[in-house]
Formats: structure tokens, sequence, C-alpha cells
């Protein structure tokens, strides 16, 4: 039996391995499909986690955390969890989309969001022809090119931002007339001569062809359609938070959710169920940074170490 199990390898999964291997708990697996890392391996520059100077992308910022948490004992297995559950032992199991299952005193779940849709005509058919959720990915796709990019938050700016060293030009689309971003960020994409704000504009439809996207048609604020001819779209409109595990099979979640499909935690990263704790951009009021999600992860695995303790 494992004394915790961590589902999900990003920068919290990650960091609770280092703590709660390194803390003495003897028997901890990561449960993680892919490559250890997280979201944050796609984001092109990292210059606001600690410590961290100088040009860095986040791919370069991950690298070395698994082999960190291997060297205290943290074992990663690449299994797809599709549910934690609890018997009435109050032993929590992990079930596997190969069928098998483990059994674990504690469980950390770190499973993180995911990026949404926004919803136009043509977003699904041409995603992965031109449109985008990751400018660090297919940016380059698009050097000296025109683009668009959707969206008005942290995410949005900073990603038209880098789009703009690469592309001629970059149409940036928003809903609103005003940005719910920080005002350094908002400042420095006023500054850049070639991003072109296009403000109260909605999106309504990607177009192109075999080859791939041509433009986007946006409704501006009278009812009028604007056509902005472009080889790529790039969408930032917020995530969905990856909560699957933790839904029974009577379609019940596991623990206390918000209604945007959080986990409700408190300063602990305890849930509403004892021994089953949540860390990063899956728990209520996550902020969406790595260092928030590092040290939710570390406060989470000292909790564990103290519930497993506390349970011998």
């Amino acid at each position: 039996m494992l004394d915790c199990a961590i589902i999900g390898g990003g920068p919290a999964g990650l960091t609770a391995g280092l703590y709660t291997t390194r803390g003495g708990l003897d028997n901890v697996t990561m449960f993680e499909k892919g490559m250890p890392g997280g979201q944050i391996t796609m984001s092109s520059e990292i210059e606001n986690y600690p410590g961290v100077t100088g040009h860095i992308t986040g791919m370069d910022l991950m690298i070395p955390w698994p082999e960190q948490c291997q060297r205290f004992g943290l074992k990663h297995e690449m299994s797809e969890v599709t549910r934690v559950a609890r018997g009435e032992d109050g032993i929590f199991i992990i079930q596997k989309s190969d069928g098998t299952s483990d059994e674990a005193k504690s469980v950390i779940v770190c499973t993180g969001s995911a990026p949404k849709r926004a919803g136009f005509v043509g977003e699904d058919t041409f995603f992965g022809r031109g449109v985008s959720t990751c400018a660090t990915c297919d940016g380059f796709f698009y050097k000296n090119k025109e683009v668009a990019v959707i969206g008005g938050g942290d995410t949005a700016l900073e990603e038209a931002l880098y789009l703009a060293k690469i592309c001629t030009k970059v149409y940036l689309i928003h809903r609103r007339d005003s940005f719910r971003s920080a005002p350094n960020t908002i400042a420095r994409v006023k500054g850049t001569p070639n991003i072109e704000l296009v403000l109260n504009a909605v999106p309504e439809e990607v177009f192109g062809g075999a080859m791939g996207v041509d433009g986007i048609r946006v409704k501006l604020q009278d009812g009028s359609l604007r056509q902005i001819d472009v080889p790529g779209i790039f969408v930032f409109v917020g995530n969905n938070v990856n909560n699957q595990v933790l839904i029974q099979e009577d379609g019940s979640f596991l623990c206390d959710m918000t209604p945007w499909g959080e986990v409700k935690v408190d300063l602990s990263m305890k849930t509403s169920v004892p021994g089953l704790f949540a860390a990063g951009d899956m728990r209520e009021s996550a902020p969406k940074q790595v260092v928030c999600a590092a040290g939710d992860g570390a406060v989470a695995a000292l909790q564990a170490i103290a519930f497993v303790d506390g349970h011998h």
C-alpha cells in the first residue's frame, strides 16, 4: 500500500513528491501519464520565478525537477488515473485506465487545468491547422507573418507580446474595452507598435481551406463584421479544471467542489475528505502561477505526512 499517491506531475505534483519523500514517507508514487512538468513547459519565458534571472523557458525551468524528486525515492508511474475512490475503511483506491488499481493511505490531487475553447465557428475544425492555444509551441510557424490573439487576461497579453517578437503584426481581439491583466503587462502591450488592439469584438468565425486558416471574422460593437486575414489564431480564454478523477460512479464528486468545478480546500490544502488534498491550478482561487503551485504542493505534502503519521 502506498503512503501517498500523487495524481499529476506538474509543479504542484513534483513538489509534493519531493516533500513527501524527503519528509519520511517511504512509499510514494506520482501518477502522470505523460512527461512531468505540466502546462508551464509550454511557456516561452519565465521572468517571475524567484531566483531565476535571465532568459529561461518553462521547459528549462522544469527539466531538473523530476530528477531531484527521484533522488529522494519518488516513483513515477506513467499511468492514467481514471478515478480516486475511498473505501469504508478510509483507504483510497487509485483506479487506472488499464483496469488495475492501487491502494493509498493519503492522496494529493494535482491534475491542473486545460485551456478553454472560445466557441466560435471553425475553432475545432481548424484546431492544430492554424488555431492554437500555445504560442511557444506554434508561434515559430508564423515568423514574419500576421496572427490574431483572442483573450484579455494575463496569458493572452503575455502571449501577444511573445508573438509580437516573431510576427510582423499581432491583432489582439478582446470582447471588452479593458483588460483583466497586470498593469505592467497592459502598458507593455499598448507600447508595442506591432500589436493592434481590436476591442469590443467577439470572434464569430475562423475560415480557411485545405491548407489551414485564412482569417477570422469578428463582430464589432455596432453589429458590423470585420474580417482579419491571418494564417494563425491563438486562443487564450481561460481554463477547464481537470477534475475527472474525483467523479465517483454515481456522478457525485469525492469531495466538496465550487460551482466552477474547482476543489474546495483550506489553507492547508485539505479537502472535505480526511487524507485527501488538492494543490495547484485545480484548487479554488488558484493564482495559476508556478511558484504558487509549488507552494501548494509543499503544504499538501507536509499535511499528508502528518496525516499518515497520525494513522499508523
